[in-house]
């Protein structure tokens, strides 16, 4: 609901920007078209100066020059008006897309709000929590090992289990839309591949694999295997033993 709130006033806010760009850009069109009469009719008068500056008196020559002078200063009119023009359309975008970050700001502390009242808690305070454990080695979590794809460990599933306002549609992500979006440079990564969790996950039993948790599709997995499992490198190091 609150998505659709923020995006109904973002979209009534722009409703007329679209009108309003086109206007300065007829505009800024039209001015250039006054621009190219002018330097034509420069072009022109310094021509006709060049071909009858030896016959012309005195004061014809001024009133010739003044001429071209002032052709010259309408361009430069022209050209500020133009730019003026640039800089209220710059301004004009500008503006919207500072209330939309305002508004993404505001959205985005009303959902950790959100999320703090739910008890959610983040893959962030999660590994703060471990490192003020000492470093203990528990089967748990993304950061943990060992539970073959479990629906409570998974780090996407551990997310979402005491959470029920994170089935909202605000908060879904499709996996297959996970590998496209730009990854935040504070989520952990896992797998062969160094993504960010989504989808069907495993972890490896070897308590010591660095990497822990893997994508199913990384590791040519389609369901869950029974027994022990171990991701590729922990397999390799076991036979090396």
């Amino acid at each position: 609901m609150a998505k659709a709130i923020y995006l109904e006033h973002y979209l009534d806010s722009i409703e007329n920007l679209p009108c309003e760009l086109q206007r300065n850009f007829t505009l800024m069109r039209e001015l250039d078209s006054r621009t190219e009469e002018k330097k034509g009719e420069i072009d022109k008068l310094a021509e006709e100066y060049i071909a009858n500056v030896r016959t012309l008196a005195s004061e014809q020559r001024v009133e010739h020059l003044q001429k071209i002078q002032n052709a010259y200063s309408k361009c430069k009119e022209y050209s500020d008006d133009k730019v003026q023009l640039a800089m209220q359309t710059y301004e004009m975008v500008d503006k919207h897309i500072r209330r939309l970050d305002a508004d993404l700001a505001r959205f985005e502390n009303e959902l950790k709000e959100k999320l703090d009242v739910s008890g959610y808690e983040s893959p962030d305070n999660r590994a703060l929590k471990k490192g003020a454990r000492g470093g203990l080695k528990e089967k748990k979590g993304p950061r943990g090992r060992g539970r073959k794809g479990s629906d409570e460990d998974s780090p996407q599933k551990k997310k979402i289990k005491n959470s029920p306002e994170f089935g909202d549609p605000l908060l879904s992500v499709q996996p297959s839309d996970v590998l496209d979006m730009p990854v935040d440079p504070n989520e952990p990564t896992y797998c062969l591949c160094h993504q960010v969790s989504y989808g069907e996950m495993i972890g490896c039993d070897n308590p010591d694999c660095p990497i822990e948790w893997f994508h199913f599709a990384c590791v040519d997995l389609t369901t869950k295997p029974k027994g022990k499992w171990f991701c590729p490198r922990c397999t390799q190091d076991r036979k090396k033993k």
